[in-house]
């Protein structure tokens, strides 16, 4: 049975479980129900991405600018939110979350702001994409998923469906970045197939160090291509600005998409 390990501050319920946050060795964490830490804040650093995942999923930005419109499927702790709209002012997001108790507790007690820029939807991120594909069809420069609950990944994902709608949102040079959990190996492996049909193959995958995370960064066919001198240029021009390991993502993106990189984001 699930035991928090650090000072428990906040704990909820509703329909869909438990909600705590706990606080240990100057870090605050939202768990629902399991030791997964859902999101965190580093209480003496709150701009730094504490988890490796979120970091990770970051990654976009070795091939993208400035986003002008965002996607987020899953807000958690909001720590994604906030990382965009700190450092792109001119970004635009919308955040879909199920659970409305989450979004209170993402204000309450991670620093998730009321800003113009932040639009939140209490919805299913799976149901919104299907609904919204026609209306805001081509829209978004980014859509981020994370959506997991105490069991794992939301069953609103497993589909091919869901991937094409995503693409369908997205603008001819918009990329899909997914959070996928490899521990089900068949199922991580249907992931992996419906991102890759629903983008023509032109996805890549990103393991986290030490974690069961992998990133899937999901290009549209507008996508521009780099040399690798270019991105690894790149990567360490942003690391002096952002603080995060984009000089390592590279290299494991190299070494673990060997046999498509060429054709994905390379020249």
């Amino acid at each position: 049975m699930y035991k928090v390990k650090g000072r428990l501050i906040y704990q909820s319920h509703d329909d869909d479980g438990v909600i705590e946050v706990v606080e240990k060795n100057n870090v605050r964490s939202l768990h629902f129900g399991s030791s997964a830490r859902q999101s965190c804040l580093r209480l003496d650093d709150p701009e730094n991405l504490e988890l490796a995942y979120l970091r990770a999923m970051n990654s976009w930005m070795l091939f993208k600018d400035a986003p002008e419109q965002g996607l987020l499927l899953g807000l958690g702790g909001g720590s994604l939110a906030r990382h965009l709209l700190y450092h792109f002012p001119d970004c635009r997001l919308v955040a879909v979350e199920y659970r409305k108790d989450v979004v209170k507790v993402a204000r309450s007690h991670f620093g998730l702001p009321l800003d113009n820029r932040l639009k939140v939807i209490l919805d299913d991120g799976g149901e919104y994409v299907r609904r919204r594909m026609e209306t805001l069809g081509g829209y978004f420069s980014l859509l981020f998923v994370d959506i997991f609950d105490h069991d794992g990944m939301s069953p609103s994902l497993s589909s091919i469906a869901f991937f094409d709608a995503c693409r369908a949102l997205l603008k001819d040079d918009g990329m899909l970045i997914v959070n996928l959990w490899s521990t089900d190996k068949n199922l991580f492996a249907a992931y992996c197939d419906w991102l890759n049909s629903a983008f023509q193959e032109r996805v890549l995958f990103l393991p986290v160090n030490d974690y069961d995370n992998v990133i899937g960064l999901a290009f549209n066919k507008g996508a521009p291509l780099y040399s690798l001198k270019d991105l690894r240029s790149r990567a360490e021009a942003l690391e002096q600005v952002y603080r995060i390991e984009f000089s390592s993502f590279l290299k494991t993106l190299i070494k673990s998409n060997s046999r498509v990189i060429n054709r994905v984001i390379t020249k």
